[in-house]
């Protein structure tokens, strides 16, 4: 019997807490009201439930190649995107709404992890016009032409 690597393993925990995710959030799309709301995210959370449970079985299995894993480093990197996700998805989205919360969110990542100087304005300017654009082209997609529900708050 042989040790599993400490790679192996964190692709094992990491996907099997994205299916985890995967399958709540499939579930709130199937059990929330009104129905037709959800129709679109109950499409997109089945697939992805599908493809989460798939990688979690590869990775249970063997069948994946992991690389060296992730570094404490890298962890720690990664670590304030990972709070302001937290953040964004379990408050933020439902108590200022979709659209400022995300226009909020993306900018801080974008400012976060932007390698462009953050004592020049022209980085700053950069930054604002980048999460407009984002959020027009998110605006476009989701209201205008998937017509899809969104939370709704403070402004819209």
């Amino acid at each position: 019997m042989s040790v599993m690597s400490l790679p192996r393993l964190q692709h094992i925990v990491a996907s099997g807490c994205v299916a985890l995710v995967g399958i709540w959030v499939a579930y709130l799309s199937y059990t929330q009201q009104p129905s037709e709301a959800f129709l679109f995210p109950r499409l997109i959370s089945s697939v992805f439930v599908v493809l989460a449970l798939w990688t979690f079985a590869k990775a249970c299995l063997g069948w994946t190649k992991v690389g060296a894993g992730v570094s404490v480093h890298a962890f720690v990197n990664m670590l304030p995107g990972l709070l302001i996700a937290i953040v964004y998805i379990f408050w933020g989205a439902k108590a200022l709404g979709f659209y400022t919360a995300t226009a909020i969110a993306f900018f801080v990542l974008l400012s976060l992890y932007d390698p462009a100087p953050h004592g020049q304005i022209k980085s700053w300017g950069k930054r604002v016009l980048i999460t407009t654009g984002f959020m027009g082209v998110m605006y476009g997609l989701f209201a205008l032409l998937l017509k899809v529900y969104t939370p709704r708050e403070v402004l819209f």
